[in-house]
């Protein structure tokens, strides 16, 4: 059976291969992914995972995932611009934040199954250098927080606490039990 990849994101394409998985189709479908006032982050991530995943109308098995990052009780996700990616670079400077994601998998026969990974992190105080370098590196595009920790980011970060591959945007621990719950198989 057919695994199809409900995201357009080249980190989650990299990451499902590392499972030894090769999509026979990829597809970034179009959802709301608009925050609901008053909507913890654990729902926000499975309910866009789960309409992105239910957006695909194929035949197979199809793997969605949303990430963002918690801190406080505000959520960032993906910077419009670069000010916003600043914006969200100076909130998470010297402090702990949690990243979320929600992954679903919805199956051949209909079966909807999902779960949401947490991870912890804290940055250290970036100097206004730090934040003008990696705004201009360009990798806060796309990326929940405005960061991506495998690049430049990652010397940022003083501490983590659970899925680096969750910080990435697929906990492969989490997905592959879920792909091979479901019997889908490399």
């Amino acid at each position: 059976m057919s695994l199809i990849l409900a995201s357009s994101s080249p980190r989650r394409q990299e990451l499902i291969a590392r499972l030894g998985y090769t999509p026979q189709k990829i597809c970034s479908p179009d959802v709301d992914e608009t925050h609901h006032k008053g909507e913890n982050p654990r729902h926000y991530v499975t309910r866009v995972a789960c309409s992105k995943a239910n957006a695909v109308n194929e035949d197979g098995f199809i793997l969605a995932a949303d990430t963002t990052v918690e801190t406080g009780r505000q959520l960032l996700g993906k910077a419009f611009n670069a000010e916003d990616a600043r914006k969200n670079l100076e909130r998470l400077s010297g402090r702990r934040h949690r990243v979320y994601t929600g992954i679903c998998l919805k199956t051949p026969d209909g079966k909807v199954l999902h779960r949401v990974v947490m991870t912890r992190l804290s940055f250290k105080k970036l100097t206004d250098q730090e934040v003008e370098n990696y705004l201009a590196s360009g990798e806060w595009k796309g990326a929940a927080g405005s960061y991506t920790i495998q690049g430049y980011a990652e010397a940022f970060v003083k501490q983590i606490n659970g899925s680096y591959t969750n910080v990435v945007g697929l906990p492969l621990y989490e997905t592959k039990c879920l792909l091979e719950g479901a019997s889908c198989y490399v």
